[in-house]
């Protein structure tokens, strides 16, 4: 399902493996990616989903909410250059924030929630013809994705604003400092309600929810490249994300734009 998104090791000054975190993953990768950051210099951070293979098309409640896609991002550890301040529109952006990048994460997961929000591998039984009675070896595949839909909602708003605050406090910042609110674009009622728990405006809420649907591990970083391409995000600006899914997992990542 993912290509390939998170990075666990590291060769040649990238740290690559594979994730089946599906939503979570693109906060995931920058979480991981701020631990391991003292460690490497560049992260090539990789997010692909193509769901619409996996979705029953015979279930009208779930088909329609989910897309293709697949979106990246180069992550490069850089001091900030002292005196580097932004000045847009007349007036001082301030940096009072240490470097860009990852400023602060917090991820949790929990695995009894698995059965809400599932696409469970299943093998097919094939016969080899050797020596003998043969032999039985098994195709890989997966039964069609299934979810919960009020479990998740439940889920999503209730843990979502708390993995967020996790994230801004290891940061050292407050949710006022931050520019944009950037979540898994699962759903516009729960990002309604994630933006209403923190205290940020809509007005803050990057979301691209209604042109492509739930792309799952694509949705925070084609959100973001329309967002930096549009010049909504600017150089400086704090953008608090967060994502949620299979797993169940959720986690959260603060980062700064440069």
């Amino acid at each position: 399902m993912i290509v390939l998104y998170c990075f666990w090791w590291y060769l040649c000054g990238i740290f690559k493996s594979f994730f089946r975190y599906h939503c979570l993953s693109s906060s995931l990768s920058l979480s991981l990616y701020k631990w391991h950051r003292g460690n490497m210099k560049n992260a090539l951070v990789l997010g692909a989903d193509a769901l619409t293979r996996w979705v029953d098309w015979d279930d009208r409640n779930t088909c329609i909410l989910f897309g293709d896609g697949a979106g990246a991002m180069v992550l490069t550890t850089e001091e900030e250059e002292e005196g580097d301040d932004e000045v847009e529109n007349g007036s001082e952006k301030s940096n009072d924030l240490a470097g860009f990048g990852v400023l602060g994460f917090a991820a949790h997961s929990d695995g009894d929630g698995y059965d809400e929000l599932k696409c469970i591998y299943r093998g097919e039984p094939k016969s080899i013809t050797t020596p003998g009675e043969g032999t039985i070896v098994h195709d890989g595949s997966y039964d069609l994705m299934t979810m919960n839909g009020r479990k998740i909602y439940s889920f999503a708003t209730r843990e979502v604003p708390t993995v967020i605050t996790e994230a801004l406090e290891q940061a050292e910042i407050t949710v006022d400092q931050v520019d944009w609110l950037l979540l898994h674009q699962a759903n516009i009622r729960i990002m309604e309600v994630v933006a209403d728990r923190l205290g940020i405006p809509m007005e803050k809420v990057i979301t691209n929810l209604y042109k492509y649907g739930n792309t799952s591990a694509a949705s925070i970083p084609l959100a973001l490249d329309e967002a930096v391409r549009s010049g909504k995000v600017k150089k400086g600006d704090v953008i608090a994300c967060a994502g949620f899914g299979a797993g169940l997992s959720w986690g959260a990542a603060i980062l700064k734009w440069g």
